[in-house]
């Protein structure tokens, strides 16, 4: 039977090319003598303000100012480097903020809009100097043209560090966030806040923290009516409750198992060579799936409860096997699986749980190199738009520096209150550089999304979350696994714990299939891109439901050609990616589809300006269209656009799309509109918001589908004319066929 396998090495036919920059001089809301007359008054109330604080509270007399942006000036171009020289003070952080501004340029109309918010470290006397010279500084100079991207100055106000609500009790245990790098928290900052702390009242001893670039996460035990104290130390950037680790507990519960006993496969795992870890709640060391899978544990930790070992060989099961039909038999692993235990106790009385566990986590992924890693678990918090937690600044940090493919799931909240943002995706299902996993209701074509998973948007940029779906299980159709017993039995479930583990297991199949021919990124592109939304709303499906089989994946029908281009770029450089195209012009419609992904380094002190890479795309359909005999390059339009649908401006922001790290869409356009049509992909890198020094290469996954069925036999007429460049991909294992396929 002839079988058109994933074409790849369409890094192979892309090349460098030339692109001039264009784009004249913005026009100013503001002229400088505006500016200046505006922010002077500013600038002295939040002298006033600062001085107004504790000399306890000002380590080394340092304070906090805030300048925000206009929102014309968010792009990096528009960093106001000279500023911030000038004002002689460290910039250490920033979030997005709705402001509505006093002025629009052009006289155009102000409305609410999205922008960002400055954090900039100084000595007091520091800032009083310079808001004093302020009234008298000349025009012509770098500094007054970047006064007009200022739209206000004022101090960090302490009710915006305070998240959320306190609990009840006297004491509570709060994850206080500081702006201070490790070196500068053991060196002076941590001891001065100790100190401050003793002043009112609260003895700190910061045994449990940790430190994602320029950020300090501190757990605090203190009283509650003292939470207003703790947020007027200049250097806390916020202050909230501890959250609770998600307690492992489906939202359907099992009143008895399917079947008394199963028999599971003989065979090993089919690829010993890729690596899968799962971090959750334990696997008994004599369990019948131990043949594929090894239990790790940490010392000193208390026995595991029946719950965490239920959901911890739950989601190992899906892993191994995914949802498992009791009508056919249990299929093959395609991989073994290492199972780390990392919780212990009731995270309801240990308020201590939630950095044990990222403790326990970081450490294996400082010293182990997975493939693949699967995460059911993480506190129960809906995603902030201001600010980034803990948990997804330490493994989004370490993602992006791995090969390492994560799915993370999003949460069971999708049935809370929408209005305060409680069914949103949770932590660390926010992070960039991991696939965050919902549930949907069905294997069937007329899914849909599961009512208890949580829902998107994530942050800008980042904000298509979840980023899939799977068959998570409902109470009318449960997710069948093997339960804790001795002897293997099924029993019945649901959650989006279930449905990660059970893209681990397809991804980990793609890449049994294909070997070491397809990166864990490129199998990352491939996921999405052969998803289906089913028009369903981004927030709440992501990019669409997984392939059901890896057949799905990859093979292609003869009229449709599916290439992977998985290569490197360097910052600022242009390369044009051809999109294989039989000769001739095609009658009818043709549909391409374009997904493109890229593992990013972040900035977690900076959310609004979280990614520090970002790849454009230009899709330029006809080679031989130009608007004119000066234009360089053909006519370009719109590609990747299209996939914001449904996403509002201010989700967006208007420069935060390109910084999106995994874009993905489909056009349908004329066959006769097409001649050699490509991409062209242009690096961009900043850091903390400005222009990057950054020189390092960036690793990407392109997968372009072209399908039309004007030409039947498309996929041969294509790899005959490519033959030099692009091959099909040769499968290393054969998969079987998915019971539910």
């Amino acid at each position: 039977m002839k079988r058109n396998f994933l074409l790849g090495s369409g890094e192979k036919l892309t090349s460098e090319i030339m692109v001039k920059s264009s784009g004249g001089p913005k026009e100013p809301p503001y002229s400088f003598a505006e500016a200046k007359a505006r922010l002077s008054p500013m600038a002295t109330r939040a002298i006033n303000a600062m001085y107004a604080l504790p000399s306890k509270a000002c380590p080394n007399d340092e304070a906090i100012v805030s300048f925000t942006l206009n929102p014309e000036y968010i792009a990096k171009s528009y960093f106001p480097s000279e500023i911030l020289r000038d004002f002689g003070g460290e910039l250490v952080g920033s979030r997005p903020k709705q402001i509505t501004p006093e002025k629009r340029s052009r006289n155009r109309p102000v409305i609410p809009t999205l922008t960002t918010e400055l954090f900039v470290k100084a000595r007091r006397s520091v800032f009083a100097n310079w808001g004093a010279e302020l009234p008298s500084r000349p025009e012509g100079t770098q500094f007054s043209k970047e006064l007009i991207y200022i739209e206000k100055i004022q101090t960090q106000q302490v009710e915006d560090k305070v998240k959320g609500g306190a609990n009840k009790s006297d004491i509570s245990s709060f994850e206080v966030v500081l702006h201070a790098n490790e070196i500068e928290a053991t060196t002076h900052v941590l001891n001065e806040f100790g100190e401050y702390l003793n002043e009112i009242g609260i003895d700190a001893a910061f045994s449990r923290r940790f430190y994602a670039k320029g950020l300090c996460f501190i757990e605090l035990q203190a009283p509650n009516h003292r939470v207003t104290d703790i947020a007027t130390f200049s250097l806390v950037r916020a202050v909230r409750q501890m959250p609770q680790l998600r307690m492992l507990r489906p939202p359907i519960r099992a009143t008895s198992q399917l079947i008394s006993e199963v028999e599971l496969p003989d065979s090993p795992a089919l690829s010993s060579e890729i690596r899968v870890a799962v971090f959750d709640g334990g696997v008994p060391s004599d369990h019948a799936v131990c043949k594929w899978v090894t239990p790790y544990y940490f010392r000193n930790m208390a026995a595991p409860t029946p719950d965490f070992l239920d959901h911890g060989v739950a989601v190992t099961s899906a892993v191994l096997f995914g949802h498992i039909d009791p009508t056919k038999g249990i299929q093959r692993p395609y991989t073994n699986v290492d199972h780390y235990r990392v919780i212990d106790g009731d995270p309801n009385q240990n308020p201590h749980e939630l950095y044990e566990v990222l403790n326990r986590i970081d450490n294996v992924l400082s010293s182990e190199e997975y493939d693949f890693i699967n995460l059911s678990i993480g506190p129960r918090l809906p995603v902030e738009d201001d600010d980034v937690h803990a948990w997804t600044a330490v493994l989004d940090d370490r993602l992006a520096s791995s090969g390492t493919l994560a799915a993370i799931a999003v949460g069971n909240d999708g049935e809370g209150d929408d209005t305060l943002g409680l069914n949103r995706v949770q932590v660390p299902a926010d992070c960039v550089n991991a696939l965050s996993v919902g549930a949907c209701n069905s294997h069937t074509a007329d899914w849909s999304r599961a009512p208890y998973s949580s829902v998107g948007p994530g942050r800008s940029p980042g904000i298509i979350k979840p980023d899939l779906v799977d068959f998570g299980g409902v109470l009318e159709k449960p997710f069948i696994v093997l339960a804790s017993d001795n002897k293997p039995t099924l029993t019945p479930t649901a959650g989006t714990s279930f449905a990660t583990p059970s893209v681990i297991r397809l991804a980990s199949g793609v890449r049994a299939h294909f070997g070491s021919s397809v990166t864990n990124l490129g199998v990352r592109a491939l996921l999405v891109h052969t998803s289906v939304d089913n028009g369903l709303e981004r927030k709440d499906v992501g990019w669409g439901r997984v392939a059901q089989s890896i057949d799905e994946v990859t093979l292609c029908d003869d009229d449709t050609i599916r290439v992977l281009y998985q290569g490197t770029i360097t910052p600022t450089k242009y390369i044009r990616a051809p999109i294989p195209f039989p000769d001739g012009v095609i009658d009818g419609f043709v549909s391409i589809k374009a997904t493109i992904c890229y593992k990013t380094p972040v900035d977690p002190h900076h959310p609004g300006n979280y990614t520090r890479a970002g790849l454009e795309a230009t899709f330029r359909p006809h080679s031989g269209k130009f608007k004119d005999d000066k234009q360089l390059h053909p006519n370009s339009e719109s590609f990747f656009g299209s996939a914001t649908s449904g996403i509002t401006e201010v989700e967006l922001r208007n420069d935060a799309w390109k910084w999106e790290n995994c874009l993905n869409a489909v056009k349908r356009k004329r066959g006769s509109s097409l001649q050699d049509p490509c991409f062209d992909i242009h690096y961009n890198a900043r850091f903390e918001g400005g222009n990057s020094p950054d020189t390092d290469p960036l690793d990407y996954a392109l997968v372009v589908t072209v399908q039309t069925k004007s030409v039947s036999d498309l996929y041969d007429q294509v790899v005959r004319k490519y033959s030099t460049h692009i091959r099909p991909l040769q499968p290393v294992f054969e998969i079987p066929i998915n019971p539910y396929s």
